[in-house]
């Protein structure tokens, strides 16, 4: 049954997935436009060169990094919800040493992505800290959070670090900026992305430490039972996935983005969270769904270029995934459901 189940989950997002595309074919094909010729355009936009395969890359980086905090939190057990302020502080605090610190090069680069993390980590603490010792919901604290640093950095690119007449900040200079893979529009961002994730998985199932931190998450009342030290591990949990979500906002600038404006990193932690749930909070998963959500995004544009049809039919299929994914992993966990797998195999057991 245990190997049942394990093949239930795995089927959930790929059936979510499938039945998102067969509702967006209809919605194209209800645009007057054919369903192959656009998801053949998306794929190419997507992949169908080395450049827009760098795009989707570039594009997935960030939402690897927002989904690794939120898988890396979810598995003790606390809800963080502040992955995209964690983001932006640690953009903030890149920006601000990259252009305000007279030191270019390796050890500027180094110096932005180490403060950049600290400064992701410190941010989760806040509601951490007042979620162990104060009993505060963290969900709501860590929300809040995301407006007073998008606040924040708003003060930098319009007032305080706004470059002239442009409300922007000053761009990284080139020295500091992180080098391309291979002539593609991905960088060594998406590096540190991919090993910060084989790190986390690593971590969480081949540590001892690590099958503690899941201990505390499946259940804390059991854990604080057999000697755990649940507020250790909670605060230990918001510090380590707030590190992840500010490095990956220095890597972005860094590789990327260069400077702050408007809206930048705007849906990156609800992105986050989103990948985290399909992925089911597997570092590996939430990964290729970030690559997998990144490919809509990217390929979206040349679908409405070949085909006329809107770049908005990719968020429905994106939104329709998350909604089936979370539907379906609701409706395996009834008892019904439960029920129902074991009268089916059960059966097929005894014929």
């Amino acid at each position: 049954m245990k190997n049942t189940s394990k093949i239930v989950n795995v089927m959930v997002p790929l059936v979510s997935v499938l039945l998102a595309f067969i509702i967006g074919c209809i919605i194209i094909a209800a645009l007057g436009a054919n369903p192959i010729t656009a998801l053949q355009a998306l794929w190419k936009g997507a992949f169908g060169s080395v450049r827009n395969f760098g795009t989707t890359l570039s594009r997935a980086t960030p939402l690897i990094f927002t989904g690794l905090c939120a898988c890396f939190a979810y598995r003790c057990g606390v809800f963080n919800l502040g992955g995209e302020g964690q983001f932006i502080m640690g953009a903030v605090v890149c920006t601000v040493i990259g252009t305000q610190f007279n030191i270019e090069g390796l050890p500027a680069i180094i110096l932005c992505l180490v403060a950049g993390t600290i400064a992701g980590g410190i941010w989760a603490m806040i509601p951490g800290v007042l979620k162990v010792y104060r009993g505060q919901n963290e969900m709501i604290i860590s929300i809040m959070l995301n407006y007073v640093a998008t606040l924040f950095m708003g003060v930098l690119f319009t007032d305080w670090m706004r470059d002239g007449s442009v409300p922007q900040t000053v761009a990284i200079p080139d020295a500091s900026r992180l080098t391309r893979l291979f002539g593609l529009r991905a960088t060594t961002a998406f590096v540190i992305a991919v090993v910060v994730g084989l790190a986390v998985y690593y971590f969480l199932f081949f540590t001892s430490k690590g099958f503690q931190l899941r201990a505390v998450g499946y259940n804390m009342t059991a854990a604080e039972f057999n000697g755990f030290a649940v507020k250790k591990y909670f605060l230990a949990s918001f510090l380590v996935s707030g590190m992840i979500a500010g490095l990956g906002g220095s890597a972005d600038i860094l590789g990327t983005q260069f400077f702050l404006i408007n809206g930048y990193a705007s849906g990156y932690g609800f992105d986050g969270v989103s990948m985290a749930l399909i992925g089911q909070l597997h570092p590996l998963a939430t990964m290729l769904v970030a690559i997998f959500f990144a490919a809509l995004r990217v390929g979206s544009t040349t679908m409405q270029a070949a085909t006329g049809v809107p770049t908005s039919v990719s968020d429905i299929i994106q939104a329709l995934v998350i909604v089936f994914t979370v539907a379906g992993l609701a409706m395996v966990k009834l008892p019904e459901f439960k029920a129902l797998l074991n009268r089916i195999f059960s059966r097929k057991e005894v014929a």
